[in-house]
């Protein structure tokens, strides 16, 4: 059975999209990559950049991320009213919530710092999700 994994964006889905680009390079078609929007712009953009699937909304991202094996996103994915109110309380819900490993990436544009997080260009963090950390996470689940 493939590894199912969900990737949430929000927005542009730039964010997603450099994910899916590198998962699809790494991966092929040995895992299944579900892209979920908080929009359907976002959703489509991941759609073009290799996911296997794509949905949008709410109710799509607080259904799905019940049913995956890992969730990849930025970590306001799980800050509700996040995303210029994007995220909503439900979706920050579900994602917490979700039995999947969640793989989170330090990226916000909310008035708020991680403390003892160093700041990576997204290619950077993106290289050591899919090449270290996603190979880990996947031989455990």
């Amino acid at each position: 059975m493939r590894k199912r994994i969900c990737v949430i964006d929000g927005q542009g889905g730039g964010i997603g999209s450099t994910v899916i680009k590198y998962l699809k390079a790494a991966y092929g078609e040995n895992i299944e990559m579900i892209a979920l929007g908080t929009n359907a712009i976002a959703a489509s953009q991941m759609l073009r950049a290799g996911a296997n699937k794509c949905a949008s909304g709410e109710n799509a991202i607080c259904q799905t991320a019940a049913r995956v094996h890992c969730i990849v996103g930025p970590v306001t994915i799980t800050w509700a009213n996040a995303m210029l109110g994007e995220v909503t309380p439900k979706i920050a819900e579900a994602v917490t919530s979700s039995p999947a490993f969640k793989l989170l990436l330090p990226l916000f544009q909310e008035n708020a710092e991680i403390i003892g997080v160093t700041s990576e260009p997204l290619p950077h963090l993106v290289q050591t999700l899919v090449e270290k950390r996603l190979k880990e996470v996947l031989d455990h689940v």
